[in-house]
């Protein structure tokens, strides 16, 4: 064998045994939030804000706005759903399938100031909106979601029972067609190579990351950190969230996915 292929077979070599060994097993499956929490007795209930932007997403609006009608949370839910400015009739399809419940506001999204990104924009927004509820945390969810009954339920649980500034889970993603099932499984594993779940939820490590799909922040922790206005130019902006939250306190603890 020539000695340049074998020291690249070595090196790389190394390289996986290093990544198997010291990179927060990133490669073990991890405990689900079903599995973590079984559904316990809130004894006192937070009031929760749902905050999702949307623009033309017509298609799958209806669902997600449906799917959180339908939680089992026994709080106070209120769903805020920014209408960044749709031509595909978003916002009256999500009021149709609310049957026009007193739990969904809709509010349209006022114009992209400089320096922003239209969805972290329209999701400051949506925390704007929230402050006339007195939100105890805000839920970050996308527009074309849908989410388990008792998803909510479980999420609210996790925070309040250990006292997490923030906590994320990762949706189940689509995968039908060839390109899907070839494409996303890889970027899964790459992300969890990049932030391993052991080390993100472990509050001695600088690590950081979320699922932006799905993030359940506390309140306090978002003013804390001074709002979005943190992160608006992030491309990445779930796991800039999380890097803000944690690394605001010492010793300030998130979770996922």
């Amino acid at each position: 064998m020539n000695a340049s292929i074998l020291s690249i077979a070595i090196l790389s070599l190394a390289i996986w045994i290093g990544l198997l060994l010291f990179r927060g097993g990133f490669w073990r499956c991890q405990p689900q939030l079903e599995q973590a929490v079984p559904h316990p007795e809130l004894a006192n209930l937070p009031r929760i804000c749902a905050v999702i932007p949307a623009r033309n997403e017509a298609e799958t609006i209806g669902e997600t706005v449906r799917s959180l009608l339908l939680q089992d949370y026994p709080g106070e839910l209120t769903i805020i759903l920014v209408d960044d400015r749709s031509t595909d009739g978003t916002a009256q399809i999500a009021q149709a399938a609310a049957s026009q419940s007193s739990q969904l506001q809709v509010i349209l999204a006022e114009p992209l100031p400089p320096g922003w990104s239209g969805k972290l924009w329209a999701m400051q927004q949506g925390v704007n909106f929230a402050q006339n509820y007195s939100p105890d945390y805000i839920l970050f969810t996308d527009a074309d979601i849908g989410h388990d009954p008792a998803n909510l339920q479980r999420l609210v649980s996790k925070a309040t029972q250990e006292n997490l500034d923030l906590a994320s889970v990762m949706v189940r993603l689509r995968c039908k067609s060839f390109w899907e099932r070839m494409l996303i499984p890889a970027f899964v594993f790459f992300f969890q190579k990049l932030y391993p779940f052991e080390w993100v939820n472990n509050p001695k490590n600088a690590i950081a990351g979320a699922a932006g799909g799905c993030i359940l922040i506390k309140q306090a922790a978002l003013e804390r950190i001074g709002g979005l206005e943190c992160i608006r130019q992030t491309l990445i902006d779930d796991c800039a969230l999380a890097l803000a939250v944690k690394s605001s306190v010492p010793g300030t603890k998130i979770w996922g996915y």
